[in-house]
């Protein structure tokens, strides 16, 4: 279940470009706190997105099927630009991490997907937090959660 929900978002998430039809995003992977242990992380192009599964709690339904609100955290990662304070050279600039964000909510609103194991549909934001707490980058975070029915007799 959770390796197709990561590489279904990958899939999606490649698909928003820039002008020049290159991938917005520049880099994606598993969170494991990289912003936190910045110097001993490899290095990573920014924006960056790293998925984070949070906890679940399953319902069985029957006949090997069960069924979950699943929740993915999404910490998308920019560099900092400058102050956004008013009248500050940098704030046009700084704020387009907000543009990206809104961009990246409504490209995965609805993202549904099946493998004929696992079905995932009504992927909605539910919840956002805007974070500072590094030097060079800014963490933005964004949860989703989507319903998961996943046949586990089947293989």
């Amino acid at each position: 279940m959770r390796r197709f929900l990561y590489l279904s978002l990958i899939d999606r998430l490649k698909q928003m470009t820039d002008k020049t039809g290159e991938p917005v995003i520049k880099t994606f992977d598993l969170w494991n706190e990289q912003v936190d242990f910045i110097e001993q992380e490899e290095v990573f192009d920014t924006p960056a997105i790293f998925i984070e599964f949070m906890p679940v709690k399953w319902n069985t339904l029957g006949a090997g099927t069960q069924r979950t609100d699943a929740t993915i955290r999404l910490h998308i990662i920019t560099p900092w630009d400058g102050s956004t304070r008013d009248g500050s050279q940098f704030q046009q600039q700084s704020l387009e991490r907000f543009d990206l964000l809104d961009r990246i909510d409504r490209h995965l609103f609805n993202l549904t997907g099946s493998n004929g194991q696992t079905e995932f549909n009504m992927f909605r934001r539910t919840g956002s937090s805007t974070n500072h707490n590094h030097e060079e980058l800014v963490e933005d975070i964004s949860d989703y959660t989507c319903m998961v029915m996943d046949n586990i007799r089947k293989e």
